[in-house]
Formats: structure tokens, sequence, C-alpha cells
């Protein structure tokens, strides 16, 4: 039994000298991925905080501006986007609070991972926490403008799924610039609404002429300016992201 015991001791420890294998990129990237999901499934303060934010948004300018179906198939356009993209920002700025929050990102970024999967892994974080709260924008804009989404739902998806990668990419990318920053939150509004205008501009004109009985085919030229956008931005995230958030 003693010789049983000493061999495990020593198999443990050779074990323990053997070289670990490095994390492959996505595997790296998945790691803060989960991390992310990690944090908001215990808090909830991203999903319910922008959530909640982009819910009243909906709610308040159906209030405000509902005059009939007519009148609001042509702000329900408008508000979808326009809720997603403060809900964004503000998805964004609690994103990276938690990356401030007693030196985190610093442990990031000694951490031997690629600075390409850091991006990576925040922003489809960023991504899955809009889709979330595009799950709730876009049915209570459907019931609160009249909107059949049996018969736009299809293309509202497709829009999203052209315009929502581009949003969470720049997001993150610009995030970073202002995580060390004073005012951060202002600055993030600033920089990124700018730099948001042509993939919103399309999903907004996509989504009125889709409301208006466009078929989604019709709508190419639209999908065709957000992917270009999402491309920009992924491609750029993935190549700056390290050189943004270096001291």
């Amino acid at each position: 039994m003693a010789g049983d015991s000493t061999s495990d001791a020593v198999a443990r420890r050779a074990l323990h000298a053997l070289p670990r294998q490095p994390l492959s990129w996505l595997a790296q990237a998945r790691a803060i991925l989960q991390k992310d999901l990690a944090i908001e499934l215990s808090t909830g303060e991203v999903v319910i905080t922008s959530g909640f934010f982009a819910l009243l948004v909906v709610i308040m300018a159906s209030l405000a501006f509902f005059g009939g179906p007519a009148s609001g198939r042509i702000v329900a356009s408008g508000v979808i986007w326009l809720s997603l993209a403060f809900s964004a920002v503000l998805a964004l700025g609690k994103t990276w609070q938690r990356e401030r929050d007693e030196s985190a990102l610093d442990g990031l970024l000694v951490a031997p991972i690629s600075r390409s999967a850091i991006f990576a892994g925040k922003a489809l974080g960023v991504l899955l926490f809009l889709v979330i709260v595009e799950c709730v924008v876009m049915p209570t804009a459907a019931l609160l403008f009249a909107l059949d989404l049996s018969v736009v739902g299809p293309g509202l998806l497709c829009i999203a799924l052209f315009a929502t990668p581009g949003i969470a990419a720049s997001g993150t990318l610009f995030g970073s610039m202002t995580v060390r920053t004073h005012a951060r939150d202002l600055l993030l509004a600033v920089v990124l609404f700018p730099l948001l205008s042509p993939t919103l501009l399309s999903a907004v004109a996509a989504t009125r002429e889709l409301l208006n009985g466009a078929p989604v085919a019709e709508l190419s030229d639209y999908f065709k300016l957000m992917g270009v956008f999402d491309l920009v931005f992924v491609s750029g995230g993935l190549m700056l992201f390290g050189t943004l958030v270096e001291r």
C-alpha cells in the first residue's frame, strides 16, 4: 500500500511537471465569453438594466408618437433601433466597468491570452446581451405599434442579424478606449453614435421599408451596407484592440 501511494505521488508530480498545452485562440475567446456570462448570470445587471431602459424607451415613444397603424409603421422603425442603440451604450458601460474594478483589465492583459481573443470574447458577450434585449424590444414594439410579427418577424430577424454584430464590435472596440478615462459613459456615447450612424440608418431604413410592405429581397442594398460595416469593425477590432488597451 505504501508503495502504491508513493508511486501515485510520483505520478502526480510527473504530471504537474509536464508542460501544459497553451489554449487555442478559440478556447481563449470562449474563456473570456464564459467569464462575462458567469458574471452576468450571477448579477444580471447588464441585461436587466439595458433591457429595462430599452423597454421604457419603446413604451414612452408609443405613448408620444403612435397615431394609428399608418404612423406606427413609420415610428416603430426608428424606435426599435434607437432604443437598441441607447441600451447598447448602457450595456457597454456596465461591461467595461467590470474590467475597471480592481484592475481586472490589467489582469487580463498580463495573462497569456491573445489581445484579439479578448476582443472576440468581449464582443461576443455584448452581442449576446444585445440579442436578449432585441428579444424583449421587438415583440413589445410589435404589440404597442400594431405590427404583425408573423408577417414582418422574419424580415426583422434578418435585419437584426446584419446590424447587431457591427454594433457589438464597434462598441467593444471603442469602449476599450474609454476604460481608463474620466467621464467614460459620456465619451463613449459621443464617440460611438457617429460611428454607428451607417448601420443604424441602414437598419432604420430597411425596417421602414419592411414595415411598409417591401419584401426582404428588395432590402439587399441595406444588407450589403450593414455587412461592410460589420466586416470593417470586426476585423479592425481584432487588429487594433491590443494597441488601444495598452497604457
